[in-house]
């Protein structure tokens, strides 16, 4: 069918009263969980919406939802959306949900279900604002969890089969004795969930339902207990869910993390191999319910963009391989739900792409050429990726093999000619971007940056905005050091002696500074001279030292 008699036919079935969000039985056959959790890939999160723990959905900062939101992104490829929702704020004293909430969630679920949309829904927030509390309060948090599905179930009783439920985001639990009782607290969430859904009847009494491990997590033990649940249950139509959001010092670099390199690698492969062993390979189908890297938050540039994208490769390979359906978690830092373009088409690309196949990379996408002495060729290695490298383009252009780049193996190298043409413009910074092409995937955009040393230099502050008079020349910061003169760990996260980026510190390319944040000298002791190192992406490393005296700090070159 194509799109727009599809639009034709959902406004014909409108102006006549009828739904595409009604019973099913008449309109489309029903799949096993594994057919419909195939058909969900890819998938994607309408964050920071009716999750928000404000007012309404908009309180989280995002627009209000509209069908055009939806239309837009199914146009964008994806097959299933996950709607979290809030549901404390929005339930009386007397049990009850707020009927024009529900009827806001209702109206939502169901333009996403006549966009074609498998559509998912949940208990969100909840589970650390109040679900938390079971462990100390397990009476009253089970009657409001058991008075929310008990509504919410009989609201959707005769949906689409494309709606799925999931019982709880990210369960925990405070004040338990340990993992065997959030394991059994969890069992009895999912199990009560399980009940009430089933027995509402209607469509709920095969409605394909997804249970979580404790905490979204994929470590062993929780999946264990996941699985024991599934046995208990005995239920054709369950599915599990986790979350990944990647080795947590490279997903928020902290800890010396800023590369995705082998040991970020190896937890992302280990976390597919458990999923497989533990569930693929049972036949219980898995939904990888938000993924990304948690730097996110704050902004996409926390974490390198060649590292990052060299992250969404791999995993969306694995995915792939492992026939795991992946939900993209954007709580508006991705898809512009405004404009309604990607803020960043690059990142988008390399995740759409992996998708179907793989792309190949490389060691960097930034090839620094220094301005100050004689150009000389250069070398980077390619990961292939299973591709094969094809060429290297700038602009329109194809470069020559030979006098401009050669290969061997995996090795390019650019030759000294060519890197002098590309950096020869006056100035510091990127120069020129080459794409470098392999048989398939998307192209890896390789940037020559023209560069000198960075020069820092001294000043003074205080602890609530203090800044290091930065001369960049070009040179990209990666992560910063910060250790006490015996040799232990200064500031925030002091189990390392590499600092959070954009947490402990951040580059301000335009001002030409390296700000240091209250929250790093808050937990930096005063009077004592912190040696702080900065590690450049060229290579470069410089030293400053701060000290900190009440709230005045001074800095200076070392």
């Amino acid at each position: 069918m194509s799109r727009l008699f599809g639009r034709l036919l959902v406004l014909v079935l409108l102006a006549t009263g009828l739904s595409t969000a009604g019973p099913a039985s008449a309109r489309e056959s029903v799949r096993t969980p594994a057919q419909a959790v195939a058909a969900m890939q890819p998938g994607w999160n309408l964050g920071n919406t009716f999750d928000a723990t404000g007012d309404d959905e908009t309180s989280w900062g995002n627009p209000r939802v509209t069908r055009e939101l939806l239309a837009d992104i199914r146009d964008q490829g994806f097959n299933s959306i996950r709607i979290p929702v809030t549901w404390g704020q929005h339930l009386g004293s007397d049990l009850v949900l707020d009927p024009a909430y529900l009827a806001r969630v209702r109206e939502v679920v169901g333009w996403a279900l006549d966009e074609g949309f498998y559509v998912m829904i949940n208990i969100h927030h909840d589970s650390w604002q109040w679900i938390a509390a079971m462990p100390t309060d397990h009476d009253n948090v089970l009657n409001r969890y058991n008075a929310i599905w008990t509504q919410v179930a009989a609201a959707f009783r005769d949906a689409s089969p494309r709606l799925v439920l999931e019982s709880v985001n990210e369960p925990q639990f405070s004040g338990s004795s340990g993992d065997a009782e959030n394991y059994a607290l969890l069992a009895e969430l999912n199990t009560s969930f399980h009940r009430i859904v089933r027995g509402s009847g209607g469509g709920n009494a095969t409605r394909l339902l997804v249970l979580p491990t404790l905490h979204t997590n994929a470590d062993q033990g929780r999946l264990d207990a996941l699985t024991a649940e599934f046995a208990a249950l005995d239920d054709p139509h369950l599915i599990a869910t986790v979350h990944y959001y990647g080795y947590w010092p490279f997903s928020v670099n902290v800890a010396g993390g800023y590369r995705f390199d082998a040991t970020a690698q190896a937890e992302l492969l280990g976390t597919f191999d458990r999923l497989r062993t533990s569930f693929i390979n049972k036949g219980i189908p898995v939904i990888l319910g938000e993924y990304g890297l948690l730097g996110f938050d704050r902004h996409t540039g926390t974490i390198e963009q060649g590292e990052k994208l060299k992250f969404f490769e791999l995993f969306g390979h694995q995915a792939r391989i492992s026939k795991v359906t992946t939900m993209l978690w954007d709580n508006g830092q991705h898809f512009d739900r405004t404009a309604g373009v990607w803020r960043d088409t690059e990142l988008f690309g390399q995740i759409a792409s992996s998708w179907r196949t793989r792309s190949g990379t490389a060691a960097s996408d930034l090839l620094f050429v220094r301005r100050s002495t004689p150009v000389t060729a250069q070398t980077i290695t390619l990961n292939p990726n299973g591709t094969g490298f094809t060429h290297v383009r700038l602009g329109a252009a194809t470069l020559r093999r030979g006098p401009d780049y050669q290969v061997s193996g995996d090795r390019l190298t650019l030759s000294a000619g060519l890197l002098s043409r590309l950096s020869k413009p006056a100035g510091y910074g990127v120069k020129a971007s080459l794409s470098l092409r392999f048989s398939r995937g998307v192209p890896w955009r390789l940037d020559v940056v023209s560069f000198d040393t960075p020069v820092v230099s001294a000043a003074t502050g205080t602890t609530a905005a203090y800044a290091v008079p930065t001369a960049f020349n070009g040179d990209q910061l990666a992560t910063m050091t910060a250790v006490y003169a015996d040799g232990s760990y200064a500031g925030p996260h002091n189990w390392t002696a590499y600092k959070e980026f954009d947490r402990a510190f951040t580059p301000d390319y335009a001002a030409g500074a390296i700000k240091l944040t209250p929250e790093f000298f808050a937990e930096v002791t005063d009077g004592a001279p912190v040696t702080l190192t900065f590690v450049f992406w060229s290579g470069e490393t410089l030293t400053y030292r701060v000290t900190r005296n009440g709230a005045e700090v001074t800095g200076s070159t070392v």
